[in-house]
């Protein structure tokens, strides 16, 4: 899989595997098991989140005890920036959400 891209800087980590409420970016110190790290985050979902929670983690960028928080997949840009990844069945059920009734 690879090392794990940095949600805020979109650099390299080293970190392999399972991310941890203690683990922090080498390079710019943010949180990595945080809300804005998660893939279920998503600024326009009901308390930024695709996942049905009971209430809203206030602060994104800090590490929490979401049991729902999952390793946002990323690939790292000539550009500079960090671009989500997801699978084809996550964006086949996004697709059919936007038609929900």
């Amino acid at each position: 899989m690879g090392d794990l891209i940095c949600w805020n800087c979109g650099r390299a980590t080293g970190i392999e595997g399972k991310v941890t409420r203690n683990d922090a970016c080498p390079h710019c110190r943010v949180d990595l098991r945080c809300c804005r790290g998660c893939r279920h985050f998503d600024p326009a979902s009901h308390f930024q989140c695709r996942e049905t929670i009971d209430a809203p983690i206030p602060i994104k960028d800090k590490s929490n005890f979401c049991d729902w928080f999952q390793t946002r997949l990323a690939v790292h840009t000539p550009g500079g920036k960090s671009v989500p990844v997801d699978k084809k069945e996550n964006l086949k059920k996004r697709f059919d959400d936007l038609f929900e009734d």
